[in-house]
């Protein structure tokens, strides 16, 4: 998990001077991204408190300053400066704009159905998410997540329903790639994963709304020992809590919907390095592969009209 020192993929600043800004709630900065850009100015004391908001921010919302001062062992106005030095006026006011954060995590189809966006509005909030995504899944960053995945026996892989494309793209990859991979589906989880093992590494998806069954079998394996990698939306996501091995997507709604791009994009990041980092394993399999989809004639041998009827137009030499 980002400690409060580290910078997160999409840095923001923002200065004192700025916290009336901070009254409008700006739906594209999290408080990841609020102490990351204060990193270089939090004393020791801040760096506690930081540390203690990563680790639950939902606390924010529903406890009280004294909640927070207790568990980062500090004051009650040392939680109120670290609260101003993020932009804030006080403690109440930083607990309001993760309450409004919450609530935007929390929109629901039955909500969004009922509004309508321009189409314009649309395309600039998957293209924010897209370049995010890139930011979120850079070099460095990506092969923090694939180191658990390359070394794993087994690899399971999990998903809520709004980001099961994902998932799917991901196990559709890996699977050509290397044995030993595994889509668990939510009405068999209990059964496909008591084969599970410290050996072993999961993968899962999942964004707020947050689905029971996910997050009850990430921590269920955490405490098998698997390792495990989260693709989700940010501290503020349980799956955040039960691992250092977290990727952070902005998921835009598209209609009623969240928009399943972000999660297909880290999902292809994924496969792309993890095929890289295998190297001839992985192109030996492939070529495998490729042999036995032409034993079986899996693709269709198709020739397009005009070859198939020749110049003379006789349809008898049609070929498929």
């Amino acid at each position: 998990m980002m400690q409060a020192g580290q910078r997160s993929g999409t840095e923001c600043t923002i200065s004192p001077s700025d916290r009336n800004r901070m009254n409008n709630w700006e739906a594209d900065v999290s408080i990841q991204d609020l102490i990351a850009s204060k990193s270089a100015s939090l004393t020791q004391t801040d760096r506690r408190i930081a540390q203690v908001v990563l680790g639950n921010p939902t606390q924010i919302a529903f406890s009280t300053v004294a909640d927070l001062a207790r568990q980062a062992r500090t004051s009650r106005p040392s939680v109120v400066r670290f609260a101003m030095k993020l932009g804030f006026e006080g403690y109440s006011e930083l607990q309001a704009w993760i309450r409004e954060e919450v609530a935007r995590q929390l929109a629901i189809p039955s909500l969004r159905i009922r509004r309508r966006e321009p189409q314009g509005l649309i395309r600039g909030d998957i293209e924010k998410s897209v370049a995010a995504a890139f930011e979120a899944l850079a070099d460095a960053r990506i092969g923090t997540l694939t180191a658990p995945v390359i070394a794993a026996r087994n690899v399971w892989i999990l998903s809520g329903e709004t980001s099961m494309a994902g998932a799917y793209v991901l196990h559709s990859g890996l699977s050509m790639l290397r044995p030993g991979v595994h889509l668990v589906l939510e009405h068999s989880a209990g059964r496909d994963l008591c084969g599970a093992s410290a050996e072993d590494a999961a993968v899962i998806f999942d964004f707020a709304r947050y689905r029971k069954t996910p997050i009850t079998a990430a921590k269920a394996l955490t405490e098998m020992g698997v390792q495990l990698v989260a693709i989700t939306d940010g501290p503020l996501s349980p799956l955040a809590t039960l691992t250092p091995n977290w990727c952070a997507l902005k998921i835009p709604a598209v209609g009623p919907f969240d928009s399943a791009v972000p999660p297909v994009i880290a999902a292809e990041l994924l496969v792309a390095r993890i095929a890289f980092e295998l190297g001839d394993a992985a192109r030996e399999r492939i070529d495998r592969l490729e042999s036995l989809w032409q034993r079986i004639e899996t693709f269709l041998e198709y020739m397009p009209r005009h070859e198939r009827f020749g110049h003379s137009g006789d349809r008898a030499t049609e070929n498929w």
